[in-house]
């Protein structure tokens, strides 16, 4: 498990693993990917043990990429097999020398390029960029079958149990982690999956969670399907980041994961390796772009900046933010340099004062989300007016419903929203569904195993509660703010002193639709606070709208 770095990110319901593998063939020995600094004594001892016990050493070091949770301990690999090769491609050598700053046998490999174990194991390679660090690369054992992917196809979920037995116990956690790391980056799962269609692969032996065995085809399938409805939008945002620079990847990613949330879709752009002229095609398909401050000192990322403030085309809405990697450009600068051509900077630049918590993740992805709604907010509208005929949406308006705030608490961050498509869904155990638009903040405080309050709104104190709860927030803003609340004695939920009933709840499971996820939740515990006051009854006109 580590606990640092995923539980603000994904929250690890489940814990997570960081999985590397060895390859025995007949005449050399493989090592694929490496660990985190903080596992160093475990990994290098285990290391050790398996490979004493197999009477061999090391004679290749396949990384592949050079996230340092996956990369960081190569050094100290090297430190014991120093003759070993190092294999990855171009990009991540380069890296990996400035890591370990001193010269070691390396091979940097394209794709189709392969290493010959003995045996049968021959290592072919698949350039899988992006995925979710820019040189990643696959590597497929003609022997066996297997496809080290790295992060594409994990998951965070520990247990005792290696491989994908049990599908559906992992699939939510399988499904948010794609959505965390892989939808923003959907174009380059698709390029990827075309790429590897010629492989015979049986198991995706992957970098985090549980080895895919059982159930391939299946989990391939939805990585393919997940990519191909998101490349169908039409609407783009670049997201330009440094990779391994600060926090400028993960606080991108999280931008790009509320960008995505709301159906628009991201191209990740690294500034210190992309192309210059593969950026003007970029930007020439965008209509929005995220800028986390570059290094200053950084040559690359001046040519890329250079290269984005030629090509950027005029009143593109832009977020700018801070990447706290210790010489971050001034974001006062970038902001300058964008309003200098044109650029329609979207309130005030996203600073980063300390090192990330739950709630800067929050506001960044909210941030995020409302630069994908200022793009599409018209195209929404309409859409939403053309979805059924006029009589069909005047007849499904007439079903009332009440109305509730859901509110969630996760670490220092909350978050709240008016719900009125709530019902009970079940007696034993008690049950109930609420269906939450995909791009609504409090949805990523609603996965599988989050715990959240329902308060239930009076008829006669309704009014004052729903205004505040419908105004338009601020990214990060808190939408308790002058709310009377406390927390619930069971989940520490936010309870409104004013909601004539509450009901403590757990995410159970989620079904998706085109706009929304319907959420199943037990019921773990409530109170009425004012038996009174009847429940406030929302009717509607139509049904194309709330």
């Amino acid at each position: 498990h580590d606990r640092d770095r995923f539980d603000i990110e994904f929250g690890l319901e489940k814990g997570t693993t960081y999985n590397a593998y060895l390859i025995f063939g007949e005449t050399h020995t493989a090592l694929i990917d490496a660990s985190h600094e903080k596992f160093g004594n475990l990994f290098i001892a285990t290391l050790k043990q398996e490979l004493a016990a197999a009477g061999r050493g090391i004679d290749y070091i396949l990384v592949s990429h050079t996230e340092p949770d996956h990369s960081f301990l190569v050094p100290a690999v090297l430190d014991l097999y120093p003759e070993a090769t190092v294999v990855a491609s171009k990009v991540a050598i380069n890296f990996l020398k400035g890591l370990t700053n001193r010269d070691f046998k390396n091979q940097a490999v394209k794709g189709g390029d392969k290493v010959d174990l003995g045996g049968g194991h021959v290592m072919e390679f698949v350039m899988a960029p992006n995925l979710h660090w820019p040189d990643t690369m696959f590597s497929y054992d003609h022997a066996t079958g297997v496809m080290y992917t790295c992060d594409a196809f994990g998951l965070h979920y520990c247990s005792e149990e290696p491989f994908d037995t049990d599908v559906q116990a992992i699939m939510p956690h399988y499904r948010f982690y794609y959505d965390c790391l892989m939808k923003p980056n959907a174009k380059s799962v698709t390029t990827a999956l075309r790429k590897v269609t010629d492989l015979n692969y049986n198991t995706l032996a992957n970098g985090h969670g549980p080895i895919i065995r059982y159930n391939v085809e299946q989990l391939v399938a939805n990585y393919r399907d997940w990519s191909m409805a998101v490349e169908k939008g039409t609407t783009q945002v670049a997201v330009l980041y440094a990779a391994d620079y600060g926090y400028s990847d993960r606080l991108s990613q999280t931008l790009a994961k509320g960008i995505t949330k709301a159906g628009v879709k991201t191209e990740m752009v690294d500034v210190l390796s992309v192309d210059p002229q593969e950026l003007v095609g970029i930007m020439a398909a965008s209509k929005g772009l995220v800028l986390m401050a570059p290094p200053s000192g950084s040559k690359d990322a001046q040519k890329t900046m250079a290269a984005m403030l030629s090509a950027i085309k005029p009143n593109t809405k832009v977020i700018v933010a801070d990447s706290f990697g210790g010489s971050d450009e001034p974001v006062d600068t970038l902001v300058a340099d964008l309003l200098g051509v044109e650029a329609q900077v979207l309130g005030d630049a996203l600073r980063v004062k300390e090192a990330p918590s739950q709630v800067l993740y929050q506001a960044f992805e909210e941030a995020g989300t409302d630069l994908a709604q200022a793009l599409t907010s018209k195209e929404v509208m309409q859409r939403k007016k053309a979805a059924m005929p006029g009589d069909v949406a005047k007849a499904l308006g007439r079903i009332s419903s009440g109305l509730y705030i859901v509110a969630a608490a996760q670490e220092n961050a909350r978050s709240g929203m008016v719900a009125s498509w709530v019902s009970q869904a079940s007696f034993e155990p008690l049950g109930l569904t609420i269906s939450v638009a995909k791009d609504r903040a409090i949805e990523s405080m609603m996965q599988v195993g989050d715990k959240f309050v329902l308060n239930c709104l009076g008829e006669k104190t309704a009014d004052p509660i729903m205004k505040h709860f419908l105004k338009r927030f601020a990214a990060g803003e808190d939408r308790f703010q002058g709310i009377e609340w406390f927390p619930a004695t069971g989940n520490q939920g936010p309870v409104l002193k004013d909601a004539i009933a509450y009901m403590e709840c757990q995410v159970v499971s989620r079904m998706e639709t085109a706009d929304h996820w319907v959420t199943y939740a037990h019921v773990t515990g409530g109170e009425v606070m004012n038996s009174d006051e009847r429940t406030a009854v929302h009717r509607r006109k139509v049904g194309n709208y709330y």
